[in-house]
């Protein structure tokens, strides 16, 4: 293993370094290795008193080489065989693990279906005949391997195809425990995917991280059974930001797990009823022009991010951008693209001072390109 590989990952895993942060010291500097060295006065410029904790070279090679006896591969941004879908995220992930076919990740149509854990009977039954359906027609499935739709997603594709399982925890802690088993069929006729290191146990705060990684491979998601402010909806909700197809399965009004995946027919998703119904309205790139691109789904200030400069700006500018950022964001979610279009600051400055700030664990980058203040 190359000692650049090495330092990217010390890097993707440094505390305070998101995938956004990662992305901009990389465009910055030379090197990772010149990135790690800059990173405690970054930090300090932040407010932070004590030097980020870098993981070591040693340690890294520990994680690379566990990967390799589990049957494993690392992806970096960057490389080859990363998948091209992921990688037009706002915040793709640094370091991916894989376990199984790494090309059914860059698989040509790849499709994500989603919904409730607590599914009824119904809906596991129609994520399972849409799978099928799909997988039988050359899409690669892709879930989230929970309880509920999506085990019933993962069942139907492996019946018929490919699915790929992206997972909120490290490779070796399939989760919930009972689908260790179905896991390891995924990754025999598929793969499972993830961003956290080996030994991660699945917490909370992990699962939006996880839902990005569905919605980023795929051209478009399919929610099945979703109640109002679900894990589900959060996906759908990404895979909208990202520019991808939205497809939602009606259920009945009486049904609260039907509430927010009806709510999402109403606000103009696809109606669906059967993989035809996906495979009229999928595009063949999030490029294109569809549901996603339409007004309905645009937020204010959509794209004002990615035309920023990645870093820059003078130091009193960026001090005085922190103050202004510290004083506009709250514990809840805040778009980056919202920050830009209300600070008084450069683009150049507002990012590097986000920069800053989160690599002094003030802030956090959340899915889906926001940011929030860390209690």
């Amino acid at each position: 293993m190359s000692a650049s590989r090495i330092d990217h990952l010390r890097l993707a895993r440094t505390e305070g370094v998101g995938p956004v942060t990662y992305r901009k010291l990389l465009s910055r500097f030379t090197s990772a290795a010149a990135a790690i060295a800059a990173l405690p006065s970054l930090a300090r410029a932040g407010g932070r008193s004590t030097d980020p904790s870098v993981v070591s070279a040693h340690a890294a090679e520990r994680e690379m080489e566990a990967l390799h006896r589990l049957g494993g591969t690392m992806i970096f941004a960057g490389d080859a065989a990363y998948p091209p879908l992921l990688g037009l995220l706002a915040d793709p992930p640094p370091v991916i693990s894989v376990l199984g076919d790494v090309a059914a990740l860059s698989a040509a149509t790849c499709v994500g279906l989603v919904g409730a854990r607590n599914a009824s009977a119904n809906g596991q039954r129609i994520a399972e005949t849409l799978a099928a359906d799909l997988a039988a027609q050359s899409i690669v499935v892709v879930s989230g391997m929970a309880r509920g739709v999506d085990a019933a997603a993962h069942e139907g594709a492996l019946s018929a195809g490919r699915t790929v399982a992206a997972v909120a925890g490290g490779l070796d802690q399939p989760y919930p425990p009972e689908h260790a088993g179905l896991q390891a069929r995924i990754a025999a006729h598929g793969a499972v995917v993830s961003e956290a290191p080996l030994g991660t146990a699945p917490q909370a705060r992990h699962f939006p991280r996880r839902n990005r990684i569905i919605a980023g491979l795929s051209l478009g998601v399919v929610v099945v059974e979703a109640a109002p402010r679900s894990g589900s909806l959060i996906t759908a909700r990404l895979a909208l930001e990202a520019g991808r197809e939205l497809f939602a399965v009606p259920g009945s009004p009486l049904d609260p797990r039907c509430r927010g995946s009806n709510d999402l027919i109403r606000q103009g998703a696809h109606l669906t009823e059967t993989a035809e119904d996906v495979l009229l309205n999928l595009p063949d790139h999030p490029d294109r022009e569809g549901l996603s691109r339409s007004p309905l789904f645009r937020e204010v200030g959509q794209g004002m991010a990615e035309d920023a400069p990645d870093f820059g700006g003078r130091p009193n500018d960026v001090k005085r951008a922190q103050v202004e950022i510290l004083w506009l964001l709250s514990a809840s979610p805040t778009s980056v693209d919202e920050l830009l279009r209300r600070s008084h600051f450069a683009p150049s400055a507002v990012m590097a001072a986000l920069m800053q700030l989160e690599l002094a664990l003030r802030i956090e980058f959340l899915p889906g390109n926001s940011v929030c203040l860390i209690a």
